[in-house]
């Protein structure tokens, strides 16, 4: 798996008319998963539950009413894996590393340490709650780094199986939701000025959307500050992923190659983030990036709804739902952890 998903896709012409029935179908899930986002946010202020949920529960809706016509196939997986590739290779574009060092040199090194430790940590409680290996690494990228996104990256890395990722993604988005709703109870309870309170949801919250909607909803100083620490999460994403490529590498016997060793949608990813850093990608650029990744993981969400058999998830459902609850407490337990011993104030 990690070296099919180390080449650039490519599309032979010949193969185009294959593609466009399972295409179709991900594209009409997209958009009733975007339209609903919409009617969200202009019904609450914001999407509860982000398009990218809507997506693969639309998607999962689909296959369990009507099945999945075998001409419809080969779209999909091609959405599910080369269209995925894609949007986190264009994600690159909306990244500014030198944002991340503008709160200081010892928080950047905290979240850094703290993505690694929760990572370590979240892997260990899902393998005791009985998870098999790529699970329990799919809900501990999920809680360290960011959500979805990290879940979607790291998935084609690892190899993991579609019914695992549909499952980590279902209940990391719920209880992210949760997590915005409770979060700020934290303030009272844990004394945390705006400024820390801004760090916690930053290094707690799993999507940006709901990072703004934890944070902008205390005070104007909170939702600034959540937004860098959020950044400086998103950004381990790319290292991550590569140390999971060459771990995938390590494990298989194929012949060592920098395409087959790191992916190309991360080597992509990390040039883009260097080039918006240094200013070669404007702003308008950069928001068009945003925008089309956007569309892209929502359609790669819908594609992958479409091949996940809802049985299969109601048997690890207990099991994910106790690892993501247990990482998700250690990440908060470490986050108030890091605020103290760094003396932020």
């Amino acid at each position: 798996m990690a070296t099919a998903a180390s080449e650039i896709p490519r599309i032979r012409l010949g193969r185009l008319p294959s593609l466009v029935p399972g295409l179709l179908i991900v594209s009409i899930l997209s958009v009733v998963a975007a339209a609903l986002g919409q009617a969200e946010t202009l019904a609450f202020g914001r999407a509860i539950i982000e398009p990218l949920v809507l997506a693969i529960v639309a998607g999962m809706l689909a296959r369990s009413v009507r099945g999945i016509n075998a001409r419809a196939e080969v779209g999909v997986r091609f959405a599910a894996k080369e269209v995925l590739e894609v949007a986190v290779f264009l994600l690159g574009a909306t990244m500014d590393v030198p944002r991340l060092f503008a709160s200081g040199p010892s928080l950047a090194a905290g979240i850094a340490g703290l993505v690694i430790v929760a990572l370590s940590v979240g892997y260990g409680i899902g393998r005791a709650f009985g998870l098999p290996s790529k699970l329990a690494i799919l809900v501990a990228c999920g809680n360290a780094i960011c959500g979805n996104s990290a879940i979607a990256a790291v998935a084609p890395v690892i190899g993991a199986e579609h019914d695992d990722v549909a499952a980590s993604i279902a209940l990391t988005a719920v209880l992210g939701v949760a997590v915005v709703l409770v979060l700020p109870l934290t303030i009272p309870l844990l004394g945390l000025s705006n400024y820390q309170y801004g760090v916690l949801a930053g290094l707690t919250v799993y999507a940006v959307p709901q990072v703004l909607a934890a944070a902008f909803a205390v005070s104007a100083l909170s939702g600034q500050v959540a937004t860098v620490v959020k950044l400086a999460r998103v950004l381990m994403l790319g290292p991550v992923v590569t140390v999971f490529a060459l771990r995938s590498h390590r494990a298989g016997a194929s012949t060592l190659s920098l395409r087959r060793l790191v992916p190309w949608f991360v080597l992509g990813f990390m040039a883009l983030a260097v080039l918006r850093s240094t200013g070669a990608i404007p702003d308008p650029l950069s928001d068009g990036a945003k925008r089309v990744a956007g569309w892209l993981m929502i359609a790669a969400m819908a594609a992958l709804g479409l091949q996940v058999d809802v049985r299969s998830m109601r048997q690890v459902g207990a099991r994910v739902t106790g690892a993501v609850a247990g990482s998700l407490a250690a990440l908060l337990m470490l986050a108030v952890v890091l605020i103290r011993v760094i003396g932020i104030r």
